[in-house]
């Protein structure tokens, strides 16, 4: 199996700080600037898994550039270049400390909820009597709090404001960057034969203006589903062929692992790891039009060091 980045200590110059989410490591340099490396890391329930992926580091940062630089004109964001294929360099911008999530149908968590007789979800009504995998009248959004550790928590927007999270301007143009990433995102996914189910947008401000930051449309941020077959699929109340990280999420429940307290990860064999691998490929491969070529996995780690220290001397 490929060699997998999971974790990172790097001293690049002019670094002054390093923060290691739950699957991007970020660090700061000179005040202004951050590279962030997408690890091999997986994560689901908000909890990182004990083995990492091959080349999904890769997948990631590179889906996500694609889709920084062609939204960038409609929406400002941090990225500057892309160092190495695990690495996207830009501005270091002050994140807001809420996620915000936009479904254009009912699946995965909200439906579990609405399943089990919720009608309202941070803030938004849900209309009665609608189906797993049904497409909403008009996409809505659904913020979460941005947690330190543990569990995001679903919040509405009027909560959002009143706790002073975000302020009422700045919310206002977040939740129309989302709106409008959101629909660049569902026309894209459509020129390549799949729908853009949900999604999960970040945002920060860089000297006073509003600006998206992290990742963007990729398999851990986002569901799609293949466009052909969605009606007759559901029509029949069938699963739909999807493409996202739904699937290890649901291989975990059938394993029974949910992150609830006391309960064990099922083990991650090189077979399951390698299938997931392919999953990631299959999606960039689809969302991008273009083969997966990848990088050199002999040691990535220092590949990276090589390239990020490369580019900052070039600055």
């Amino acid at each position: 199996m490929a060699q997998t980045l999971v974790s990172t200590d790097y001293n690049f110059p002019g670094q002054e700080a390093v923060y290691h989410g739950k699957v991007r490591d970020v660090y700061t340099l000179d005040g202004d600037r951050l590279v962030m490396i997408a690890t091999d890391r997986i994560s689901a329930f908000d909890v990182i898994l004990p083995k990492g992926i091959p080349y999904k580091g890769q997948v990631l940062n590179s889906i996500a550039a694609k889709f920084l630089d062609a939204t960038a004109d409609a929406v400002p964001n941090w990225k500057r270049a892309v160092p190495d294929p695990m690495v996207t360099a830009g501005v270091r911008c002050e994140g807001f400390r809420v996620e915000m999530i936009i479904r254009g149908y009912l699946t995965g968590s909200a439906w579990r909820e609405y399943a089990s007789g919720v009608r309202e979800i941070c803030g938004v009504r849900l209309p009665e009597g609608m189906r797993e995998n049904e497409r909403f009248p008009e996409p809505i959004i659904t913020p979460t709090t941005k947690a330190e550790a543990g569990h995001d928590e679903n919040i509405s927007r009027e909560e959002i404001i009143a706790r002073g999270i975000v302020s009422a301007e700045d919310y206002e143009v977040m939740e129309r960057y989302t709106r409008t990433l959101f629909e660049i995102g569902t026309r894209m996914a459509a020129e390549k034969g799949l729908i853009l189910v949900d999604t999960k947008y970040e945002f920060g401000k860089h000297d006073g203006r509003v600006m998206l930051i992290d990742e963007i449309h990729t398999p851990d941020s986002s569901r799609y589903f293949y466009a052909d077959g969605y009606e007759e699929r559901f029509a029949a109340g069938e699963p739909q062929r999807q493409l996202s990280k739904e699937f290890v999420r649901q291989w975990l429940i059938e394993n029974g692992f949910m992150g609830r307290p006391g309960e064990q990860v099922p083990e991650m064999t090189p077979e399951i790891c390698e299938s997931i691998s392919d999953r990631y490929i299959e999606l960039y491969e689809r969302i991008t039009g273009e083969k997966f070529v990848k990088a050199d996995d002999a040691d990535p780690a220092a590949r990276i060091g090589r390239n990020v220290e490369a580019w900052l001397t070039s600055k």
